[in-house]
């Protein structure tokens, strides 16, 4: 077996062992330095990086204003990396320091709205669309919603963390979580191949929160894991994630807070239409 590792009584934090991401993880909450967040003219306040769980929200922000929903917002970017979230500022809105985070100036309130999930059916709720009012169907969409909000972690900090940004490869964390990757793509494969959306023959938000994963995942876009796993074999996902892609604020939703990739998909901070309508001319296609 090598040298295998036995586990001390008491775990201590080894700041040096973490990878790529060492530097933002640590065992504790809290804010780590005093600043406060921009905030831009419209109620709708972002913060969020465009990683899958933050592609949701503005995909979602973006499909709201095709329909011609009253929904225009201003999204800043919170460099996970630089450890923008551990922020006073960000800490107020969101005590887990997680990307993304909502604030609508609009509502009595103006409390902040955090996890991907909750700010989709506030927004849903908020604006009346992409989740039905009542009854079965709006049930269906909670069940898918809340199987991504379980399965995402297995893709993005299991599989995506062993495969790409761990230090050292692991054989047995890899096998774990790639066999759990497959099973989960197989599940989505057989539901697309009864539906075309996720949850029935209507777009909704258990689409735009799975997507930016699974989608990303068969279409190449996410840890290079294209050929690994076989994403080929999954047709139904395959024509579910190129319909998705298809949509134009699916276009313009996945390039907001970024700054990596191809120039016409790097807008860091949004404050109107135009911002994105600049970024994408850039595209030679």
């Amino acid at each position: 077996m090598g040298n295998q590792y036995t586990p001390p009584k008491i775990w201590t934090h080894d700041a040096e062992s973490g990878g790529t991401w060492a530097n933002v993880n640590r065992p504790v909450s809290g804010a780590t330095h005093e600043k406060a967040l921009p905030v831009g003219e419209h109620a709708l306040q972002l913060y969020s990086m465009g990683t899958p769980n933050g592609q949701k929200i503005t995909i979602m922000l973006e499909e709201l204003l095709a329909l011609g929903k009253h929904a225009e917002y201003d999204a800043h970017m919170i460099r996970i990396g630089e450890g923008d979230q551990f922020s006073s500022g960000f800490v107020d809105i969101n005590p887990n320091s997680k990307i993304p985070a909502l604030v609508d100036h609009a509502s009595e309130e103006a409390e902040p709205i955090f996890e991907s999930a909750s700010i989709l059916v506030y927004l849903a709720e908020k604006f009346g669309a992409f989740m039905p009012e009542k009854g079965i169907k709006r049930t269906q969409v909670f069940n898918w919603l809340f199987w991504l909000h379980g399965s995402a972690p297995y893709l993005g900090g299991g599989f995506g963390h062993f495969y790409s940004y761990a230090p050292e490869k692991f054989e047995y964390s890899i096998n774990r979580f790639t066999m759990e990757i497959k099973r989960q793509l197989d599940v989505l494969d057989k539901q697309l191949a009864k539906n075309e959306f996720i949850a029935g023959d209507e777009f909704s938000i258990a689409d735009i929160a799975t997507w930016p994963w699974y989608g990303n995942l068969v279409l190449g876009n996410l840890y290079d894991a294209k050929e690994f796993l076989q994403v080929e074999d999954y047709t139904h996902v395959q024509r579910w994630a190129k319909a998705i892609l298809a949509r134009p604020a699916v276009q313009r939703g996945r390039i907001i807070n970024r700054n990596w990739g191809e120039d016409w998909e790097q807008l860091e901070n949004r404050y109107c239409a135009e911002d994105i309508d600049k970024v994408l001319a850039l595209n030679p296609e």
